[in-house]
């Protein structure tokens, strides 16, 4: 197999493919481990952490800790986040090494249905797996310069932090660094064209965010196109087309990915394209048949889970095993932002339309005990198709991102209210949050208020 893009969906593959017996040829223009390792999951990540230990300072008083923030070393915190990166790196690179997979490094480029060519020299294999990835996309008109407009790229890469800041997107990527920023303490306003932060998310856990984000003081503009952008001596000047203005140092563009397929010959091996992203079936195999495609390049979740995913899949698939296709709504998101966002299954909206008749519940983290030390704010909300499995579990709260496995085994293995009753959560810790919430729902409420 030839893999072209050592990303979370390439290098998968060619990890699984490898264990399956196949010869790997692995292509990567810049380094294993992709967007999520070098400029994504990872990265973020860690200045939010960096930026919960800063609150932690400041607010330390409210635990009856003395103690104080001295201020923000951003050298320090781009020096710990690039250790986290280097020794993952590094350990990926040792990964690679072992399963005996071929590495080129170089620009690969599609050049017929089984061969990529890399700077003159060309790699033939019987299956080739096109995992190239995305970029960060802006808007028609509005000019990235990496300093006063910059994307989540140069946002990681900032020697300063900013007195303030304009986000123009209030997704998962928006929501983050307007978490972190805020953590950091610059002045946050995010502009989101859509009525809600998170927008992708049950509407019940969009409105506990922007409450949260109140209480922080992260301003945000919903509903409010952004109609341009103008320099000024000591930042920029956001322009919406309600006619407001707002001010700033700087524009950091979180609009979304886009697919990077261009000039790499895709079309031309007569692969089927939609706006850039590659087409695949549910076992992303293309319209080529020994083509297959997977991750970001795919017009699937955007997340390095599910290039793990896809990657393991194609592998099977293609080592002549038989895996079963990925139920996406069965996979797990979270927003990484204080507090988080996380869900499994169906939104209230999209189970009504499925089911119709559907039963909601939603448990208030008030009641957890470890919330209540944490200080943490949030509810689980559980959606049950009527006489049902319980088909969308959604929670906000701090830390609550750990607690969705769980989730995700409930909404796969088709569980029921009272299957997840009968099963025991310690106390006290978060996880008691999702056990009460089946609890009420199975109708014996325990700290619930009736």
């Amino acid at each position: 197999m030839v893999i072209l893009g050592g990303g979370s969906g390439g290098y998968a593959a060619a990890f699984r493919a490898s264990e399956l017996g196949l010869n790997v040829v692995l292509i990567e223009r810049d380094k294993v481990g992709g967007t999520c390792l070098h400029r994504g999951c990872i990265p973020t990540k860690a200045l939010l952490h960096a930026g919960e230990v800063a609150d932690l300072a400041r607010e330390g008083e409210q635990f009856g800790v003395k103690t104080s923030l001295a201020g923000i070393d951003m050298d320090g915190v781009n020096a710990y986040k690039d250790g986290v990166i280097a020794k993952l790196y590094k350990g990926l690179q040792g990964l690679v090494k072992a399963r005996k997979i071929t590495y080129v490094e170089g620009e690969g480029r599609l050049t017929s249905p089984t061969t990529v060519e890399v700077d003159g020299q060309t790699y033939e294999g019987k299956h080739v797996l096109l995992a190239t990835g995305s970029y960060a996309r802006s808007l028609p008109g509005l000019e990235v310069d990496g300093t006063k407009v910059i994307t989540s790229d140069h946002a990681l890469n900032l020697d300063r932090v900013p007195a303030s800041a304009i986000i123009l997107g209030g997704g998962v990527i928006g929501c983050e660094f307007a978490s972190a920023w805020k953590s950091f303490g610059v002045d946050v306003t995010i502009v989101e064209a859509l009525p809600h932060l998170v927008p992708l998310e049950d509407e019940s856990s969009s409105k506990l965010l922007e409450r949260a984000f109140r209480r922080r003081k992260i301003a945000f503009e919903l509903g409010s196109r952004f109609s341009g952008v103008q320099s000024t001596d000591n930042g920029v000047k956001v322009s919406l087309e309600n006619g407001k203005e707002i001010e700033a140092e700087l524009l950091l563009v979180a609009v979304g990915r886009g697919p990077v397929s261009e000039g790499l010959g895709y079309a031309e091996a007569g692969v089927q394209m939609d706006r850039g992203y590659v087409l695949v079936d549910e076992y992303c195999q293309t319209s080529v048949p020994t083509i297959s495609a997977v991750g970001d390049l795919i017009p699937t979740l955007q997340l390095a889970h599910v290039g793990f995913g896809e990657g393991i899949l194609v592998a099977e698939r293609v080592a002549g095993l038989s895996p079963a296709p990925i139920d996406y709504a069965g996979v797990p998101r979270i927003t990484y932002s204080d507090p988080e966002v996380a869900s499994v299954g169906l939104t209230e909206a999209q189970a009504k339309e499925k089911y119709g008749e559907i039963k909601t519940l939603t448990y208030d983290l008030a009641g957890n005990g470890r919330s209540q030390i944490l200080k943490t704010t949030g509810a689980v909300k559980l959606i049950q198709a009527e006489d049902g499995p319980v088909v969308g579990i959604h929670m906000v709260g701090g830390h609550v991102g750990e607690l969705i496995a769980e989730a995700q085994l409930i909404y796969n293995w088709e569980a029921e209210a009272d299957d997840v009753a009968s099963l025991i959560h310690p106390h006290p810790t978060q996880s008691e949050a999702l056990g009460e919430a089946h609890l009420a729902l199975a109708g014996k409420p325990l700290h619930v208020h009736g």
